[in-house]
């Protein structure tokens, strides 16, 4: 394929590309970009078309980036910026206040970024964040108390979902957990559906356990799991290098994905909540 016959290159293309490269994983990356898996792949390959080389190699590790992605990754990422800047240039600043609800049971400094992205670009809106246990926040969207809502759950509920994670069950690496005995469980005591997932799984099984400590502090279940208190099921992305996963070998059975997705409430400013919106998507690990 000659210059004259390659497709010309655009912003889509190199924002699906910049994404696969983050993420490692085509699924993943679509997730991210609200497109189906078939839809990216379609672009990648349009891309590595109009470029005429191998962007990336594909193995079962996921999608690692070829000597001509390294190439092309600060380029790409230097002309998206640039269109981003452009696209914001002749904007109207916004203006005005929103109410926006997160989850407390995430690492706190992923939607920290995005509220920080926000303001930064908006810096005439007026947030406010309200951190805690997602179960109450479609109520308070559907009754105007919240103007929209980053939520968790074993579904998504509606048609924005912005990620998927796996739940594990994850103990401090100092620890020692006997197959053949009771699992010390963290219990995270709160009416919402955490509360729920291991005890079932652990009775579905018939695996022993004994709660060891409970809360309904996510952030106090994370700090006991890390002291080695007990054994707590946690998004996979809350797991740090001093905790380890654990799995079939403790006889502990698998677990659900956790799916984190927005909502939106009718009466709120469409502007700003599509703002936001964007800046989470941006923001929001799929892993």
């Amino acid at each position: 394929m000659n210059k004259i016959d390659r497709n010309p290159l655009n912003s889509d293309l190199l924002r699906s590309f910049l994404l696969i490269a983050e993420t490692g994983n085509l699924t993943h990356a679509a997730n991210r970009l609200g497109r189906t898996q078939s839809a990216v792949s379609v672009q990648l390959r349009n891309l590595e078309d109009s470029l005429g080389v191998a962007l990336f190699d594909r193995s079962v590790k996921g999608m690692q980036l070829t000597n001509a992605g390294e190439r092309l990754l600060p380029k790409a990422e230097a002309a998206v910026a640039q269109l981003q800047d452009m696209q914001v240039l002749f904007e109207k600043p916004l203006t005005g206040r929103l109410r926006i609800g997160i989850p407390d049971d995430y690492e706190t400094h992923i939607l920290a970024e995005a509220l920080t992205r926000f303001s930064k670009r908006h810096p005439g809106v007026d947030v406010s964040a309200l951190s805690g246990c997602t179960a109450p926040y479609p109520k308070a969207v559907r009754d105007g108390q919240l103007d929209m809502a980053v939520c968790s759950g074993p579904a998504a509920i509606g048609d924005h979902l912005v990620s998927i994670e796996d739940a594990v069950w994850a103990a401090s690496k100092s620890a020692r957990i006997r197959a053949d005995a009771p699992l010390p469980l963290a219990f995270l005591d709160r009416a919402c559906w955490w509360k729920t997932i291991p005890t079932l799984a652990l009775q579905d099984m018939g695996r022993d356990f004994q709660i060891t400590f409970r809360s309904e502090s996510f952030g106090s279940l994370l700090s006991a799991v890390r002291a080695g208190i007990a054994v707590g099921v946690l998004p996979r992305s809350c797991v740090t290098d001093d905790m380890t996963i654990l799995g079939a070998a403790e006889n502990l059975p698998s677990l659900p994905k956790i799916y984190r997705f927005l909502l939106f409430s009718p009466n709120a400013p469409a502007n700003l909540t599509q703002a936001m919106a964007e800046a989470i998507r941006a923001t929001l690990p799929a892993l």
